[in-house]
């Protein structure tokens, strides 16, 4: 984590790690419905072999990063988000106060976080496709693997102006519950940090 200026606000930046950590890799198929915008289908991978393929709520969204980091990507519409909450003096936290502007993620295998069985050795997963031409596309992470983003990243922040206190930074995967997952409870990481922001936790 660290913090920017600019424009007179104070921005608070933090790094991603969307990890997969099921029996079988994440999946999602994406479909044409729209002009930047593709509706999603889910392959689940069965234990003795074969697959399902569901709907899910999900949807692709063609997601303009700016020219420095490459352009435009297929992603995954609302895949995480960060929120920061207070956190209250008997130890529980209050409602959200402020969230990200970065809605939209990849899927894919960038780096082998935890190696072990059902874990392929070697990537499987590419980046997100920069085509917007195209009227399908795949995106995935396989067991093991993370999708990692740093905290310069384009929109990898939370604005904190003029905030003070002491407070819960969360970052949650899948928030609206789009995808189907093995486990439904793992899918958010925690840091308290005090603001102004000189990376002391509370």
């Amino acid at each position: 984590m660290y913090v920017s200026g600019y424009g007179g606000k104070v921005l608070l930046h933090a790094t991603s790690d969307v990890r997969s950590r099921g029996r079988g890799p994440i999946e999602v198929h994406g479909q044409r419905n729209g002009p930047r915008s593709m509706k999603v289908t889910q392959r689940i991978y069965k234990v003795g072999g074969g697959h399902i393929t569901v709907r899910t709520g999900a949807s692709l969204h063609f997601t303009d990063v700016g020219s420095y980091f490459g352009g435009s990507y297929w992603k995954v519409h609302q895949l995480a988000r960060f929120e920061l909450r207070p956190a209250l003096p008997g130890g529980g936290l209050g409602e959200v106060v402020r969230t990200s502007p970065k809605l939209n993620y990849c899927l894919r295998d960038l780096e082998r976080t935890r190696p072990g069985k059902g874990s392929p050795s070697h990537a499987y997963y590419p980046g997100c496709n920069q085509d917007p031409r195209i009227k399908r596309d795949t995106l995935g992470t396989s067991v093991g693997w993370s999708d990692i983003y740093p905290a310069d990243y384009d929109k990898q922040y939370i604005d904190v102006t003029g905030l003070r206190g002491c407070f819960d930074f969360t970052m949650t995967v899948d928030p609206k519950h789009h995808l189907f997952e093995s486990n439904e409870h793992d899918n958010s990481s925690h840091r308290r940090v005090r603001l102004p922001f000189t990376g002391a936790s509370c």
